[in-house]
């Protein structure tokens, strides 16, 4: 399985900390940028005649449609009391700023003056941003699966003025083509049916709503746990692994990372050697294929081929750091070297590209530049051995798969199929010599690719992704040993609690440009809590472990159900048709699953029972729907083989003030432990001690550092030095 590649990191750094300012220069300006800038004390409220009332959104995405003809509204109630006064349905579209078809559709449709006049005329036109309002988007994703037996973005509804769906799909041409109904044709029929046929069109609008809630109220019993489920899912997974290619299923092909997690998992607990083998190859075939960007790091969103060759190229924040967490894993489970260096190659994109000078991360970016589709990543060999010159360029174009013909409308998308090995092999090159002429290769091509022309990246801070990056970066810091990347993870989770919480307390999803919007989501609460959980774990700052406690707390207020499950937005929030709940995972893990996981291990961690309790109830609840399709339910998998146990508790106990056991950290954090807490007792750690009051009695052992064992709710006598602690894990199945 192993696997090694054509470089070493130390060879690019170099190059991978280019600043903010070079790389803006390099690029050109966007609209995005320039709309923000528009004074908009000088505008009507309905924008004036060059925009909108879209001009009024912080959103990248509902700006990127503010000079529009068609007459977009932001959600809200404003638009729907037009719409009961107008007497008029509602055309809904959502999208978000890095969707390459969201971009065709706007080209096509938004920004043609016949299809303005036809949406102006007739509807009255709101805009959402899937990724401020997951729950608008989840809401009518949900209806248009019921209508059309499929969903995805651009999404494309029609509704009454009180919000229900009567029509439902996704992109639409302008005019109807190849037996594609067009979407003129489509608004036409619908206004006519609006004049002829309300009573019909309301009925639906009804039948779907109440069909939502149907979806909502699906009974939840109590059942007991059991490694069912995780044998099931282990099954299926069996069932749809690609064997040549890694991966499940044909393409397209998704990274989800979640599976991966659950898979090192299943071969940890039953020793299944196939579970790891499908995770590991999965792993190695995404980094060496053309879904990873092998000049500037970083993963794309997917790839639309079975091989990983041809990716959908926009990259989004929270691929990166569960990617990041999946290698992360996988080195632990293998202490193979490419695991750990892919990781670091992901946080370096990250951090060179995503993060913001205030300590956020942004979105992502856009799949497109200069109104094409992968524009940014694509080599000929001619622009290759332009730059490389002749000889190291045609290295670079043998070993990377640069060809005359290319993969990609004409041109070459990098990509490996050989580990270096195999390279060296084939083109007859010394290995060390080979890796040092590729490195010094990619660092002149990323360089030069610098002065392309950038795709658009989506500025916006989403305190749920941010959550995910944050758990990225701590455990990085723990597994790599990176001081780095703790201080990045300190950084983001200090810009939440600044930047996107109400004096109130009450945390919000959304921050950009000094704004801060939109009542935070179950998702946003179960994220952050991750990385605070994880944060805590990195850095040992007791404060961490009581932000994660207490968030659990307000997530049991705005979200609980009466049933012990809980719904995706607060008590407090406004309620589209329904409150929704998010069980199965998408590209990100469901909400419930994550936070059911935060709260066992919250359990775990300070001995609060009641926390515990709480993960194993949501668990056995939705047990029997998970166990239906279970390698959908990934992430609630995970949370299930932690309750499953055994779990073990360590602390480490030493005298306050001095540095961290470093040796025993390292014993600890080398191995996959993943039914495994910690925590750091210092003497007189009055803080800690009042969370977590069983370590009051773990102290130091002869002035030394200690380690302390306690599984099964029974504690061992302590281990002093990294030696005795190996071998104490080497005889405890944890």
């Amino acid at each position: 399985m192993r696997v090694r590649l054509p470089f070493n990191l130390w060879m690019i750094e170099v190059y991978s900390h280019l600043s903010l300012e070079e790389t803006m220069n390099n690029s050109r300006e966007s609209a995005v940028s320039r709309l923000s800038r528009v004074d908009l004390s000088r505008l009507p409220m309905d924008g004036g005649e060059k925009y909108n009332r879209l001009i009024f959104e912080k959103s990248p995405y509902l700006l990127q449609h503010a000079e529009n003809p068609v007459g977009w509204r932001p959600w809200g109630k404003e638009a729907f009391a037009c719409a009961a006064a107008e007497n008029k349905p509602v055309f809904l579209s959502i999208g978000y700023s890095t969707c390459h078809w969201c971009h065709v559709m706007a080209h096509e449709s938004f920004e043609d003056e016949e299809v303005a006049r036809t949406v102006n005329q007739n509807y009255v036109p709101v805009k959402v941003d899937r990724e401020e309002r997951p729950d608008v988007d989840s809401t009518y994703m949900s209806v248009c699966q019921m209508m059309t037996g499929s969903g995805g973005w651009p999404l494309t509804l029609v509704l009454t003025p009180d919000r229900k769906p009567f029509f439902a799909a996704t992109y639409l041409p302008k005019r109807s083509q190849r037996g594609v109904p067009g979407l003129i044709e489509i608004l036409e029929k619908i206004a006519e049916l609006w004049r002829t046929d309300r009573d019909g069109l309301l009925r639906t609008g009804e039948e779907a709503r109440k069909a939502l809630l149907q979806l909502e109220s699906i009974a939840e019993k109590a059942g007991s746990l059991d490694e069912a489920p995780l044998k099931n899912a282990f099954r299926q997974f069996q069932k749809t692994f690609d064997r040549q290619f890694g991966g499940f299923g044909q393409g397209p092909k998704f990274p989800t990372p979640h599976n991966i997690s659950l898979l090192l998992r299943i071969g940890k607990r039953t020793g299944e050697q196939k579970a790891g083998i499908m995770a590991l190859q999965t792993l190695q075939a995404l980094r060496m294929g053309g879904i990873f960007d092998h000049l500037g790091f970083g993963i794309h969103r997917y790839s639309v081929d079975s091989q990983w060759l041809v990716p959908h190229f926009e990259k989004m924040l929270y691929d990166q750091a569960l990617a990041v967490l999946a290698y992360l894993e996988a080195f632990q489970f293998t202490r193979d070297q490419f695991f750990a260096q892919s990781a670091r190659e992901i946080l370096e994109y990250l951090l060179r590209d995503l993060a913001a000078e205030e300590g956020g991360f942004y979105c992502g970016e856009d799949a497109d530049s200069q109104g094409a589709e992968g524009t940014f990543y694509l080599w000929t060999p001619e622009q290759v051995t332009g730059i490389l010159g002749a000889d190291l360029g045609t290295v670079f174009c043998r070993s990377y798969g640069i060809t005359e013909q290319g993969n990609f409308e004409g041109k070459s998308i990098p990509h490996l199929r050989e580990d270096i090995t195999e390279l060296s092999r084939r083109l007859g090159i010394e290995e060390n010599e080979l890796s040092v002429g590729l490195a010094e290769a990619r660092n002149l091509l990323f360089q030069a690719r610098e002065k392309r022309v950038r795709p658009h990246r989506d500025d916006k801070v989403l305190t749920g992704w941010n959550g995910l990056a944050i758990a990225a970066l701590a455990r990085a810091a723990a597994v790599l040993d990176d001081r780095r990347y703790l201080a990045a993870a300190w950084r983001a989770e200090a810009f939440i609690r600044g930047h996107l919480r109400e004096k109130s307390g009450r945390l919000l999803r959304r921050w950009r440009m000094g704004e801060p919007a939109v009542p935070a989501f179950l998702e946003d609460y179960a994220f952050y809590g991750w990385g605070l959980i994880e944060l805590y774990t990195a850095g040992f700052d007791t404060e961490h472990l009581k932000a994660a406690v207490a968030l659990a707390d307000e997530t049991e207020t705005l979200f609980r159900d009466g049933n012990g499950s809980y719904y995706d937005t607060g008590a407090d929030a406004e309620k589209v048709l329904i409150r929704g709940k998010s069980l199965q995972d998408g590209a990100i893990p469901s909400g419930i699953s994550v936070f059911a996981w935060n709260v066992l291990r919250l359990g775990r961690m300070t001995g609060i029972r009641s926390l515990e309790e709480k993960g194993e109830t949501l668990i056995g609840l939705h047990l029997e729907q998970a166990n239906r399709f279970p390698s959908a339910f990934s992430q609630f998998l995970i949370a299930l083989d932690f309750a499953l146990g055994p779990v073990s508790e360590f602390v480490l106990a030493q005298k306050a003030g001095e540095e961290l056991p470093e040796e025993i950290l390292r014993v600890l954090r080398s191995r996959f432990l993943p039914r495994t807490v910690l925590l750091l007792h210092r003497s007189g750690d009055e803080d800690l001690e009042r969370l977590a009051p069983f370590t009051r009695e773990m102290n130091p052992v002869n002035e030394g550092a200690a380690a302390y064992l306690c599984q099964d709710r029974t504690c061992r006598a302590p281990v002093v030095g990294a030696n005795e602690l190996s071998g104490l894990l080497d005889g405890t199945a944890t």
